[in-house]
């Protein structure tokens, strides 16, 4: 019986701060073992930091076509790949694996526009392979402890809701005058029709999906520019509509002058409201009518099994970043293991973002894009356009 998964690695190298997520989080419960992967296109950091993870170095390749040819064809090749590059690589790099019999991990957006993303889509449903997209911050306990709340009833109906997820790094970087991250978060070669929606809007628009249990079925969407001669937006404004009717307005900005990571959540029911800041992730603020706003801590007794099953440390321990990476990837290698085992479970058994939330997410990008571009119309997702790049 497979107890373990074998784990390839696209990108990551170089020091970069997502591929040591990935790695740890991946690592936390012990599921995966980091095996192969082609790391950086620097052929000798590439290898150098392969064996520091302790990737034999036959198995460090020099690109992702040779890893997966390479890997597929062994006995002991990898049973799933996590690619961390680029946004533009995703496309291809996700193709190339899952036409290989491999499954994936990749990072958001999952491709720059809808008709690749449907691509993916088709074939991973053809060759029967699991896609995760780490759409990461929704993963905490207490995010899934509002889920629970609400489908419980306990807001009663969902009115409103108004996220946000505010950062300062491209407004730095931009300052700075390094050759940094913004260099090509900013250019539609690399990020095709959309900066600061692709790269951190469609965390928001998950997150609203996963706390709510609804579904985002429309946007209004409007972006502004720094510089202004920038060729990609920096902020979006966007107006969505829910399909139980419901209401919100999500906020982006990479150019937030004070904000490191600040995500923030307030959802308003007709008996109550729930808020949650990313900067104080382990408590949920519940409000009732006419009654003393409650704070709820991760792994409470009093909290949901759903909840508590994301944690691992006892209340009063903070648990970060890395866990919510690892609860996503808790859940998907162990769908990977009971596939390989041979183990059935019902429908929806495991909690994590599949390949139709990713194309999602890109129908989310894309009707912000053409929402904007006609002049602050209400797009639907499912009208969003296939032949311009996210």
């Amino acid at each position: 019986m497979r107890e373990k998964l074998r784990m390839g690695m696209i990108g990551g190298g170089n020091g970069g701060n997502i591929g040591n997520s990935h790695r740890r989080g991946a690592a936390m419960d012990n599921l995966a073992v980091l095996t192969a992967g082609c790391f950086t296109r620097n052929r000798e950091q590439n290898l150098k930091d392969g064996q520091f993870w302790g990737v034999a170095p036959d198995r460090i390749y020099s690109d992702y076509r040779e890893m997966a040819e390479a890997e597929a064809a062994r006995e002991d090749g990898i049973d799933f790949v996590s690619i961390v590059a680029p946004h533009q690589t995703h496309f291809p790099v996700t193709k190339c694996f899952l036409e290989h019999g491999i499954h994936v991990v990749c990072e958001k957006p999952m491709t720059l526009n809808v008709y690749e993303a449907e691509e993916i889509a088709r074939i991973a449903a053809e060759k029967n392979l699991e896609v995760c997209i780490p759409y990461t911050y929704a993963h905490y306990p207490v995010i899934r402890e509002c889920r629970s709340l609400i489908q419980a009833g306990k807001i009663g109906r969902v009115i409103d809701v108004v996220a946000e997820y505010p950062q300062d790094w491209m407004i730095l970087g931009l300052s700075s005058g390094e050759d940094n991250f913004t260099k090509w978060i900013g250019d539609p070669k690399f990020s095709g029709a959309s900066n600061v929606t692709g790269a951190m809007g469609v965390h928001i628009f998950y997150l609203v999906q996963a706390a709510t249990g609804l579904k985002i079925e429309k946007v209004l969407a409007d972006f502004s520019y720094y510089p202004e001669d920038a060729a990609l937006e920096t902020s979006a404004r966007v107006m969505v509509g829910f399909d139980s009717g419901a209401h919100g307005m999500l906020w982006t900005s990479n150019v937030a002058v004070g904000h490191d990571c600040s995500m923030y959540l307030k959802i308003f029911g007709e008996k109550g409201s729930i808020e949650w800041s990313h900067e104080d992730m382990t408590h949920l603020y519940v409000s009732y009518l006419n009654e003393p706003v409650q704070i709820f801590s991760a792994n409470r007794s009093y909290m949901s099994d759903f909840s508590k099953a994301a944690s691992r440390l006892p209340t009063g321990h903070p648990e970060g970043f890395y866990e919510a990476y690892a609860n996503l990837y808790h859940a998907f290698c162990e769908c990977l293991l009971d596939r390989a085992n041979g183990v059935e479970k019902e429908a929806g058994a495991y909690y994590y973002p599949h390949v139709k939330d990713g194309l999602d997410g890109v129908r989310f990008v894309q009707a912000c894009v053409d929402s904007y571009k006609n002049g602050n119309i209400w797009i639907r997702l499912d009208d969003a356009s296939e032949q311009n790049g996210v």
